[in-house]
């Protein structure tokens, strides 16, 4: 009879967020899965919890998910943790839990302690709806690019970062995104956690008046606002932007973005209306 994998949600920082179920199903499977078995041995020696650990993360994955897999169709049970928070999220555990799901095994979530949700409740940004997109590309261009992509998304916008690189990011989300409320918290449930709130310029302002900046950091941008609605001409939309500076293509790709349309699109509008001038 195959066993059962537990994924669990253990503590972003402050070691009494964890909840009673959790302990005692720590205490009762037969192994622990877990990033760092040094991270992880900190919270099961508070809690008294004396079974097996087993590493498992981003550079042993693939064989580890191997050997978990023969263990739970043994009739082992397995509970899969992070160092902290909620497993899969930013963190290694896809493998394990799509081949269990995949071999039949019954997959249980415990559910519990998320730093994207922890941050998003306290930010004052709209709750309705989110976009999670996990850690900052590393590289200029590439986060640059990620801002420009969701810069139309309705929803608030959820992203991880370091914090060697957050007043790079910071600068390049103000760069991007200049007007748009932004909250960024870090060091969530400890001793010094710490929200801040306005522009990203604003922000990164606050960030350097610090002595040092420390700990994991959650950025989140509020949604996009609701269009208003705009009944000036295609044409005429575009032969203002060129007007005040933007070159025409960008003013082509900014009113075709506003409205909705494609390019194409917006070159049949003008051409209809003005004749054939854009090429």
């Amino acid at each position: 009879m195959a066993g059962r994998l537990y994924v669990v949600a253990t503590p972003i920082g402050n070691l009494e967020d964890i909840t009673y179920r959790a302990v005692r199903v720590l205490k009762d499977v037969d192994w622990i899965a877990c990033e760092d078995t040094r991270t992880t041995g900190h919270l099961l020696q508070h809690y008294g919890i004396g079974t097996r650990t087993i590493s498992y993360h981003e550079h042993n994955e693939l064989p580890r998910a191997a050997e978990l897999f023969s263990r739970l169709q043994a009739g082992e049970k397995g509970a899969l943790v992070s160092d902290a928070g909620t497993p899969l999220l930013s963190d290694p555990g896809y493998r394990i839990v799509h081949g269990a799901v995949e071999a039949g095994i019954q997959v249980e979530a415990l559910p519990g302690p998320s730093a994207l949700l922890a941050a998003l409740v306290v930010s004052g940004l709209p709750t309705d709806q989110f976009h999670f997109a996990g850690f900052l590309p590393a590289k200029r261009g590439q986060r640059m690019r990620l801002f420009e992509s969701l810069a139309d998304e309705p929803a608030t916008l959820i992203f991880y970062e370091a914090p060697h690189r957050i007043l790079e990011a910071l600068a390049d989300l103000a760069a991007v995104l200049p007007n748009r409320q932004v909250a960024v918290a870090r060091e969530l449930t400890k001793l010094h956690e710490e929200t801040l709130r306005g522009t990203a310029a604003q922000i990164v302002r606050k960030l350097e008046a610090k002595d040092s900046i420390r700990g994991e950091f959650v950025i989140l941008v509020a949604k996009a606002a609701e269009p208003e609605p705009d009944d000036t001409p295609v044409d005429e939309a575009i032969e203002l932007l060129v007007g005040a500076g933007i070159a025409r293509m960008d003013a082509i790709k900014t009113v075709a973005r506003e409205r909705g349309l494609s390019k194409r699109d917006v070159y049949k509008l003008v051409n209809n209306t003005r004749g054939p001038k854009l090429k």
